[in-house]
């Protein structure tokens, strides 16, 4: 990880679940579907203050879409565990003073990522 680039941490199961599009029928393909809508798209703008340099994204998933693999532009990362905990613990170990932001529509896990100091948009940056 380069700490110049900005790093963009993305929910995916808030985000997959925040449109009613049958998603809950194939998780794993809504994931996909998201994970390449932000491998070519990244982080629209207007979204949030974009960052002046180069993006790292993470796409963090988790339950029936943990075998999504990564591809050119997009991390994937498969939480063991609860989604929301593995991204608090992405933004903690970013290195000081990189920038962050978070994509999710979570009220708990947006309070616990700006505490750590990311910004966070909603689901509509990359939908």
């Amino acid at each position: 990880m380069n700490d110049h680039v900005a790093l963009l941490v993305v929910d995916a199961a808030n985000v997959v679940g925040s449109v009613p599009d049958g998603w809950w029928r194939d998780r794993a393909g809504a994931a996909e579907r998201l994970r390449d809508r932000l491998a070519a798209d990244g982080l629209p703008a207007g979204a949030v203050q974009p960052p002046t340099g180069p993006l790292e994204i993470v796409l963090v998933v988790e339950g029936a879409a943990r075998g999504v693999a990564p591809v050119p532009g997009v991390q994937v990362v498969a939480a063991a565990g609860s989604g929301d905990d593995r991204i608090v613990e992405l933004v903690a170990a970013r290195a000081p003073g990189r920038r962050c932001i978070v994509v999710t529509a979570d009220r708990e896990l947006r309070s616990r990522v700006r505490a750590l100091g990311a910004d966070v948009v909603g689901p509509r940056a990359v939908r």
